[in-house]
């Protein structure tokens, strides 16, 4: 007969974090604590932590703060929950912005723009919810069920989808002619 001890996770955790970056690292702390208190499997915790920080650095880059206040004076939401069925769900809601959040394709150089990218290649699910006085919300699920034993497993296949392109597949960079000049 086998005994299993069953840890509790927190079911919610809702903060309140600068629109900026000075709250971020609070944020992924807080997150990072309470998920191991609760049991979560490191490699789950370590890409929930990644992502409420994409969602947070875009939510600050670009929506507007919750209740009309002033970029950097006011705060967005960060919230994250295990649900009944084991799925975490981390959420951030800012004040809305001039664009909807979608998955960009950044060029090889570029200093940004990934971030949706690394959250579908991580996680299970995500979308955007539109709630009230125009308030946008960014939701992903990170794993479907914290409780599998397998759910400290990351995919297999996670690295490829998230590769960039060998240097040779981009021939508008010209290295290829500068190391053939060298042979």
């Amino acid at each position: 007969m086998a005994l299993v001890v069953a840890q509790e996770v927190p079911t919610s955790s809702s903060m309140a974090v600068p629109h900026g970056p000075a709250g971020v690292g609070e944020a992924r702390h807080r997150m990072r604590e309470q998920l191991r208190r609760g049991g979560v499997a490191e490699s789950v915790i370590d890409d929930a932590v990644l992502v409420l920080s994409e969602l947070l650095s875009n939510a600050c880059r670009h929506g507007r703060p919750l209740g009309g206040a002033l970029a950097g004076d006011g705060d967005v939401r960060a919230a994250w929950r295990v649900d009944a069925g084991g799925r975490l769900v981390v959420e951030v809601t800012d004040g809305g912005g001039p664009t909807r959040p979608a998955p960009a394709t950044p060029s090889v150089t570029a200093h940004g723009g990934r971030g949706l990218n690394i959250i579908t290649a991580l996680c299970e699910d995500w979308g955007v919810r539109d709630d009230a006085d125009g308030e946008v919300t960014v939701w992903v699920v990170v794993h479907d069920d914290v409780h599998d034993p397998d759910a400290g497993h990351r995919r297999d296949d996670f690295a490829s989808r998230v590769t960039a392109p060998a240097v040779s597949a981009l021939p508008e960079l010209g290295f290829a002619d500068t190391f053939d000049a060298l042979d």
